[in-house]
């Protein structure tokens, strides 16, 4: 019976983990190098006092960022997206940031904030394919966990009942 609950338990992780179908998205990923060379160009043009090359440092380094494998990263270029798009008057690079902001938030499993990101980027740029896409991928992957939340807790209440009847036939 142990046994029997470690594998229930076991795949229901590896669902909700995504281990069973692989990656946990389909979005390109950077490596630590990437991130690195991206820091290194920043801290140049930081160091030249170039703000319009800051700024596309600062645009390279986020996007390489959102992208990591590693949450911190990810956490760190959804930041640097935020503080920066405040100050932006123009529409490619708000829809840019908001598009960015919106695969940050998705790596990172906040999928209401990300969908909130990808319908604003839309009203600026309602004809963005990239932004569509993701805008699908969001609203199946908020599905997906509905579909999950229930699904656990049908298997809950299925295992209490069958505890609680366990007990009632040996008592």
């Amino acid at each position: 019976m142990d046994a029997a609950i470690g594998k229930v338990f076991g795949s229901v992780s590896d669902f909700l983990s995504g281990a069973a179908s692989g990656s946990s998205d389909e979005f390109p990923l950077c490596d630590t190098d990437i991130i690195s060379g991206c820091e290194k160009e920043l801290a140049e043009a930081q160091k030249a006092q170039d703000e319009g090359r800051t700024k596309e440092c600062i645009m390279r380094l986020s996007w390489a960022l959102v992208h990591s494998k590693m949450p911190g990263d990810i956490q760190r270029g959804v930041a640097m997206i935020e503080a920066s798009v405040v100050n932006d008057t123009s529409a490619m690079k708000l829809r840019e940031k908001l598009y960015l902001l919106a695969v940050g938030y998705y790596r990172s499993g906040d999928y209401s904030r990300s969908r909130d990101c990808i319908e604003r980027c839309l009203e600026v740029e309602p004809e963005s394919g990239q932004a569509q896409t993701l805008k699908k991928a969001i609203e199946d992957r908020i599905v997906k966990d509905g579909v999950i939340g229930v699904g656990i807790a049908v298997t809950a209440v299925g295992l209490v009942a069958g505890i609680a009847a366990a007990f009632i036939r040996s008592g």
